[in-house]
This record gives C-alpha cells, sequence and structure tokens, in this order.
C-alpha cells in the first residue's frame, strides 16, 4: 500500500514562521517611471478606505502632483531629521513606526541607502524590523536592484546599480508586477513625467532604451514568476495536495547507464535554455545497479559529470525498481517537463522490470513527457553477478548443511505436527540463506527444501517420484513460496546495503563539515579538504591554488604521485574556465588526475584534483554526488578563508587610512601658522627694501607653497566626505577670468590663449569646488609649458555637452598613463612631467567627480597635454 501523503515539516515550519511575522509586498517595476508608487498609495488608500489602520512611513513622489494627491489623505509619519556633514537631511523615522504600530505601512523604496547615523545602513533592513514586529509592508523596487540580476542587468544597460537587495527579502513576499508597455514608458519621459527635460534626453540615450526597457520588462516578469511558483510549492508541500500546478517550469531527465546519455543531458540542457527554467539529473539507484559492470559504471559518471558542467543539479534515488524512483522524484520536485530515453531493451527485460517509457506515459497526468530514442547500442557485456559475503563453493555446502539440519529437525518434529505442517519447517533455510548471503544462495536454498521435503515427506519416500496429486500441489508451492521469500530476504538485504550507504555518506559529510570548521587558517583548511576528501573516496587528492601569477600546489594526500606538466595544464585549464579538466573529461584527458574547480560567488579560488593509484576512474557514479558535495563544502570553506583575509586587510587599511589622514590633517594645520607669518615677513622686507629682485620669487614661492598646502586640506576633505557640492548657474567665462586673477603673479610672465565664446549655456557646478579645479588645471599647464610656452583655454559644445579644455605645449603625456596621471601623489616618471606635489590632478578628478563633471586627460595632436571637463548638466536661456 502506498503511504498516505503528508505535510512536509519544513514546510509547515516556514508557513508558521510567516503567520507570527507582518506580510510583505512588493511592487515590482522593470524601471523608474511605471508607476510603483502610484500603485502602492492607490491600494493602500483602498485599505484604508476599508478600515483598515494605514500609515504612510516614507514616500518619494518626485513632485508628480498626481503621486502627491494620493498621499494628501493618508497619515503621514513625520520623518527623523539626520545631521550628516553639516547638512540636515531626513529618514524614515523606524521609532515612530513601531510607536504607532499601524497595521499596514507604506515604505518606498525599498533598495534605499539611508544616511550615516540612522539604525541600519539599508531601507530593506528598517522593512524586516518593521515585518518582525507584526507589521504589514507595502514597498515598491526596480528590477535592476534584486542582488542575483545585478550583473545581468549591468551586462547590458552597462549601467552597474549599487543598491542591491537581497533575494532572500522577495522570497517570502507577495509580488505585483506594475508594468506599461516600453514605448509608453519612452513617451512618460519624453513629456518629462519621470524626469526633469534635461536628464530624461541623457536617460533616453542610455539607460532607456527600447531595448534595454524590453529585457528589463521580462526580467521583472520572470522574476515574479519564480517567486509565485516558489511559494505555491512551498504551500502544496504544507498542505500535501498532489499535482505539478506549475506557475513556472521545472525539467527533469532520467539517466541510466546505457551509451547516448550525453545527447539526452543535451538536448534536456537545450530544452530548459529554451524554457528559462531549473533542471534536475537524476539516477535512480536500484538493486540491479550493483551488477553493473565497469563499462557502464564509466559511462554513467561521464554522464553525470557532462550534466553537473551544464548547470544540472545532480540527484542519486535508492528506490526498489526505475519507476518508483522517478515517479517519486516527479512528485517530490513537481517537475512539469520530464525527458527519458527509449532504450533498445530486450522484451524479456521489459517483461521482468517493465517499460518506464510506457509507465510514464501512462501516468503523466499534467506532466510533458519527452521520449528520446537511444543513440547508442546496448553494451553486449553480461551484468556482474553481486557475490555475497564470502560467496563461493562453501557458501553452498553451507546451504546444504542448512537444510539437512532442518530435514532432521522435520523428522523429530513429524509425529507431533505431521506431514502437512513440515513444509513450512522447509521455510527456515530459505530465509535463513537468503537474508545472509544474498538471493542465489538464498533460491539454491529453496530447491534443495522442495527436494528434500520430497525426497523425504512426499510419498513414494526417499524418491524423487509423487504419488498422489496432492503432493504435486505442496510441492510446487513451496518451490515458489521459497523463491519468492529467496527474491524479497535479496531485495530488502540490497536495500539495505543502499540505506546504510547513505547513511554513512551522510555521517561522513557532517564530519567533513565540523572538520572544515574547526580549521581557521588556508593551510590547514588545505590539508584538510585533501585528508578527509582521499579518505571518503578512496582516491589521492591534490589541492592547487594560483599564487604570485603561478599555479602553486597547496596540499597533497598522503602517497600521492607527483603532477607531470600535462596534469598542471590540464590543473590551470581547470582555474581560469571553471571546468572539469583531466582524466575522464573532454579537455586534457591524457592527465591521469581529474580537476575540479572550486567555485565561488568571487570565483574560482582553487582546483582540488583527484586520482585513483590504480589508474582506473577515480569516482565511480555512484560516489559522484558524494563527490559533487564534498567539492561544493570545500569551495564554501576557500570562500569563507578568503572573506575572511579581506575582511582583516581591510581592517589594517582603515586603521592606516586613519593614521594618515590624522597626520596630513596634523601637517596641513601646523603649516598655517608658520606660513602666515612667513608671508608677514616676505611683505615687511618688501616694504623695507623696495625693488629687490628677491621678494618676486619669495612671493611666488609662499603662493606655490599656500596652493600646496589647500590642496592638502582640500585633499582631506574629498577623503573624508566633509564636501557637498551645492549646484548654481555659471558662466565658464567668468569662471575661468576669476581663476585667472587669482594665479595672477604665477600668469604674470606667460602667453594666455583664452578661447571660451561667451555665447556657451550656463553650466550646473560648484562654485568653489569649479574654482578650486581651474586654478590648478591652469597651474598644472603653467608648469609644464615651459617659460616661451603657451596655455590654450578652450570652450565648446559638443552633442548637448559643454567641453571646456585647458593645455599647455609641453612634451605631453606618457602613453598608459592618461587614467593614472589622476591618482593621489602620481607625477610623471620622466624629466617631462615630473616636479609637481601630485595633488592637483587629483584634487581636480575628485571634485569634478564631486560635482558630476567628467574630466579626462590626453596628449594634444599639435603637442602637449590635453585636460578636457565635460559639463552634461546644462541651464538653457531663452533668448526671448
Amino acid at each position: 500500500m502506498k503511504d498516505p501523503a503528508r505535510p512536509s515539516p519544513d514546510a509547515l515550519l516556514r508557513t508558521a514562521q510567516r503567520e507570527a511575522r507582518g506580510a510583505l509586498k512588493i511592487f515590482l517595476g522593470a524601471a523608474p517611471g511605471v508607476g510603483k508608487t502610484y500603485e502602492m498609495l492607490s491600494e493602500g488608500a483602498a485599505r484604508a478606505r476599508a478600515g483598515m489602520d494605514v500609515v504612510l512611513a516614507i514616500v518619494e513622489t518626485h513632485g508628480r502632483a498626481e503621486t502627491e494627491a494620493l498621499v494628501a489623505p493618508l497619515e503621514t509619519i513625520p520623518r527623523r531629521s539626520i545631521n550628516y556633514r553639516g547638512q540636515a537631511l531626513t529618514e524614515m523615522d523606524i521609532d515612530a513606526v513601531l510607536e504607532r504600530r499601524p497595521q499596514l505601512a507604506l515604505v518606498d523604496e525599498l533598495a534605499h541607502s539611508n544616511v550615516d547615523g540612522s539604525r541600519h545602513p539599508k531601507r530593506w533592513q528598517d522593512i524586516v524590523e518593521l515585518l518582525d514586529a507584526g507589521i504589514n509592508v507595502y514597498t515598491t523596487l526596480n528590477i535592476q536592484h534584486v542582488e542575483s540580476l545585478n550583473d545581468v542587468v549591468a551586462s547590458f544597460t552597462h549601467v552597474r546599480v549599487r543598491e542591491t537587495v537581497p533575494d532572500s527579502v522577495l522570497e517570502d513576499a507577495e509580488i505585483e508586477v506594475v508594468d506599461i508597455p516600453p514605448d509608453e514608458l519612452i513617451e512618460r519621459l519624453r513629456d518629462g513625467k519621470v524626469y526633469i527635460p534635461a536628464e530624461a534626453t541623457r536617460a533616453l540615450g542610455h539607460f532607456f532604451s527600447k531595448a534595454n526597457l524590453s529585457a528589463l520588462r521580462e526580467m521583472a516578469l520572470r522574476r515574479a514568476a519564480q517567486t509565485v511558483d516558489r511559494q505555491m510549492l512551498e504551500h502544496l508541500d504544507a498542505s500535501a495536495t498532489p499535482g505539478t500546478f506549475a506557475a513556472g517550469e521545472r525539467v527533469l531527465v532520467a539517466l541510466n547507464e546505457l551509451p547516448g546519455g550525453e545527447a539526452l543531458v543535451r538536448t534536456t540542457k537545450r530544452l530548459a535554455d529554451a524554457l528559462h527554467a531549473p533542471w534536475t539529473a537524476v539516477f535512480i539507484e536500484t538493486p540491479r545497479a550493483e551488477t553493473f559492470d565497469d563499462a557502464a559504471k564509466a559511462r554513467l559518471a561521464a554522464t553525470l559529470r557532462l550534466a553537473a558542467g551544464l548547470g544540472a543539479t545532480i540527484v542519486t534515488v535508492p528506490a526498489e525498481s526505475v519507476i518508483a524512483g522517478l515517479r517519486a522524484q516527479v512528485a517530490a520536485m513537481r517537475a512539469t517537463q520530464l525527458v527519458i530515453g527509449k532504450s533498445r531493451r530486450s522484451w524479456w527485460f521489459e517483461l521482468r522490470h517493465g517499460s518506464v517509457v510506457t509507465t510514464m506515459l501512462r501516468e503523466a497526468a499534467g506532466l510533458a513527457v519527452h521520449v528520446i530514442p537511444a543513440t547508442g547500442e546496448v553494451a553486449a557485456s553480461r551484468p556482474q553477478r553481486v557475490r555475497g559475503d564470502d560467496e563461493g563453493p562453501i557458501v553452498y555446502l553451507y546451504v546444504a548443511g542448512l537444510v539437512a539440519l532442518t530435514t532432521a529437525l522435520a523428522r523429530l518434529a513429524l509425529p507431533l505436527v505431521g506431514v502437512g505442517a513440515t513444509d513450512l519447517i522447509y521455510l527456515l533455510p530459505v530465509i535463513v540463506a537468503a537474508r545472509r548471503y544474498g538471493l542465489r544462495p538464498g533460491l539454491a536454498a529453496g530447491v534443495m527444501a522442495a527436494l528434500a521435503f520430497n525426497f523425504f515427506f512426499l510419498a513414494p519416500i526417499y524418491t524423487f517420484t509423487i504419488g498422489e496429486p496432492q503432493s504435486v500441489l505442496t510441492f510446487i508451492v513451496l518451490l515458489g513460496i521459497a523463491a519468492f521469500i529467496s527474491r524479497l530476504t535479496g531485495d530488502m538485504r540490497s536495500r539495505a546495503t543502499i540505506g546504510v550507504r547513505g547513511a554513512r555518506e551522510n555521517a561522513a559529510l557532517a564530519a567533513f563539515a565540523q572538520a572544515l570548521t574547526r580549521v581557521s587558517d588556508a593551510q590547514a583548511t588545505a590539508e584538510t579538504i585533501c585528508e578527509e576528501v582521499a579518505g571518503l573516496l578512496d582516491v589521492n587528492t591534490v589541492l592547487l591554488a594560483e599564487s604570485d601569477g603561478q599555479l602553486s600546489v597547496i596540499a597533497t594526500s598522503a602517497g600521492a604521485a607527483p603532477l607531470t606538466p600535462v596534469d598542471r595544464a590540464a590543473a590551470d585549464w581547470s582555474l581560469k574556465r571553471g571546468e572539469e579538466a583531466g582524466y575522464g573529461t573532454a579537455t586534457l584527458n591524457g592527465s591521469d588526475w581529474q580537476f575540479h574547480p572550486l567555485k565561488t560567488s568571487i570565483g574560482v579560488l582553487a582546483v582540488l584534483g583527484i586520482a585513483r593509484s590504480d589508474g582506473g576512474e577515480p569516482v565511480p557514479s555512484d560516489r559522484a554526488v558524494l563527490l559533487s558535495t564534498l567539492v561544493g563544502q570545500a569551495s564554501l570553506a576557500q570562500e569563507r578563508l578568503r572573506l575572511e583575509g579581506e575582511t582583516r586587510q581591510l581592517s589594517v587599511l582603515e586603521e592606516r587610512d586613519r593614521l594618515r589622514v590624522a597626520l596630513l590633517s596634523s601637517i596641513g594645520h601646523d603649516l598655517r601658522t608658520p606660513l602666515t607669518a612667513v608671508r608677514a615677513a616676505i611683505e615687511r622686507i618688501a616694504a623695507d627694501h623696495p625693488g629687490s629682485s628677491a621678494t618676486p620669487v619669495a612671493r611666488a614661492e609662499v603662493d606655490r607653497l599656500q596652493r600646496f598646502l589647500d590642496n592638502l586640506l582640500s585633499m582631506l576633505r574629498l577623503d573624508s566626505g566633509a564636501l557637498t557640492p551645492a549646484s548654481e548657474a555659471i558662466d565658464l567665462t567668468d569662471a575661468v577670468g576669476a581663476a585667472r586673477q587669482d594665479l595672477g603673479d604665477l600668469l604674470r610672465d606667460k602667453r594666455i590663449a583664452l578661447d571660451v565664446p561667451v555665447d556657451l549655456p550656463l553650466v550646473r557646478a560648484d562654485p568653489l569646488l569649479l574654482h578650486h579645479v581651474l586654478i590648478n588645471l591652469l597651474a598644472n599647464s603653467v608648469q609644464h609649458a615651459g617659460n616661451a610656452g603657451i596655455v590654450t583655454i578652450e570652450g565648446r559644445r559638443d552633442a548637448g555637452k559643454v567641453m571646456l579644455t585647458v593645455r599647455d605645449d609641453g612634451p605631453g603625456l606618457e602613453p598608459g598613463s592618461e587614467a593614472r596621471i589622476f591618482d593621489m601623489f602620481a607625477s610623471g616618471t620622466g624629466t617631462d612631467r615630473s616636479g609637481g606635489s601630485g595633488l592637483g590632478l587629483a584634487i581636480v578628478k575628485g571634485f569634478a567627480a564631486a560635482m558630476g563633471v567628467g574630466v579626462t586627460a590626453r596628449t594634444h595632436a599639435e603637442g602637449g597635454a590635453a585636460f578636457t571637463l565635460t559639463f552634461s548638466d546644462l541651464v538653457e536661456v531663452d533668448a526671448g
């Protein structure tokens, strides 16, 4: 009888935990401007009208009148003011929301980063706290802010979003996709309903292209479908409801030991890619699996490796039969697509074991079954016969002895029980033989028992002749029962062996994980990995990683042979490509080692090599899942070590940076007083000795030292984040003139070619920061122009932007130094661009970035270095 379906304990536990928390609803959009905030406020207002206690915790209306109209009727929690770098900024007051304790809180922009000084660095963490307090939350999110999709979005939009939300936040949330067609969103942008016109023009040319919006729209719909599918499966598991009920596709491929498995895997991979669905490769481990010969085991191992390499989840399911195991796996993962090969089996095999394809097609209610004809011939080799413990001639002599002992016992019991019950006594040696030695000795015991019963107890006795018809039936029934019991006991013995092995592997994995947690340095971890994997799989192991640009052996198991050049080439390929290489793979299979990359979220950190001392298949098919799990745990251990090392290094760098800032700040402030005294002394000397030739030189050097000191203090402000740009409309002609005036002494004997048209549009920038930028660019160009050189200042408009270029006619920049020249304390490596403090251009780069102004350096076609400022934020003045 089939066991009744029971709810999943894990699903019930998750459901209970969810009921104790508030409910989260996310209004998910493909891009800004689709109407997420408007939809959230509309639904929140509808809930309030229905009698629910709703408050507005925080919302960003972006000045849209229709959005502000929805805000007005709702109770709004006042924002909390935070003093940040001299400015008063506001954030959601989470304590006020918790104290107010509404039924529903509306919290806009889930991916928002809070200002320093807030309780949590991210708004999604604030929302988690509200949910833990039992408050329901509505919030908004754009698809590009989902952590797992961040790299994918950046690959085609060329914009990397810095504010992301972990996927775990979305797992228990109800998701509503707020969607409009790309053409309609583009029209909203053009109409200024999303951004101001100037920003909208730039957005349409970059992020908001129709191709990008279409891709983002598809990602949002698919991500919502995945969440719905996962939540539905959890509900079905908690309620023990059978069936598929697929909101998303789930693909399962059944593999076996026969030829053609690789074609089956590749077909499934193409199907899964077409459906954008996860897929699983399953091997049903029946007692017959122990009869596979070496060739069959090697084929199965290669097929499983290929499936894992193509991204499948590998599963082995112990079962009495392939049909039962496959049926259980389909139900467990609620597969919607099943890919199965039609093997070229004999009619006798299908008669004994059943046709898997026919059975699954007959039972495929709600399951799409893809039947792929076998592409290879079944191997002609016969299955290996599995012997019992010490099975051999002596075992059958022992079975014969059991039957003889049973015969003697039956003769003694005959007067008490009669001939009719004696046949039951002969079942004892059958059960003992099958239990102790397996199926074949049990069948032999059954035949011997039937013959002994006939010879000694059925008339005429002491002959194999049966005189009465009913005795013939008794003989046949005894023989059949003996065969059935032998088969049943043998199958139970095989299943027990599989179960014991599974339990042993699970215990070994737990011990492996505990061993890895007990070590804390790289070398000990590497040695633990090699020793444990070698012991569990009975193989030789080696762990390699890249050190100083070279692939180095970190640890090996005892007795492992040295690596040959071919082995090292395979390991290097596996490390760089992140794929398996070496023995039994498609790459450098002449190696005696099989290399597995230890992949992590931060890349491939090491390579684990395994090999057998006898040169055979490193890992048989029945240990493939165990190997995959061991490699996964080893990868996690390597990732943990790397992250711990980076954290320690970051702490050291932060402390070093703190000391550097403190030292430079102290030097900068301590120099102000003596510099002021020196300047005053120079002025007194100039008054006492008018016309002295030394006075202008002293003034110039003091001014130079003052500029260096100002640059030093400005760089400290930039590093500490104390700069807060104040954007204003600026006329570049006036800005350049002010910079020239402040550098009067430095520019007095220099030739300045000024070409800044007065009809250039105004640009938005911080006046003080722009003044510093221009002073440093002019000072740098004057320094490298030489005594007879010319400094050119040129302004022009190009494609909706304004370019301001300052260039000298000196030797120019060294090739390849165009970006490096802006680094702090960087200067030219030769006499051509050397001599500066190395702070001026770093100030230029930092201040320009703070204002949103682009800056580039190049060698001009006519000679000399040219530094160009690019202003994208323009202020158009209506001439009428």
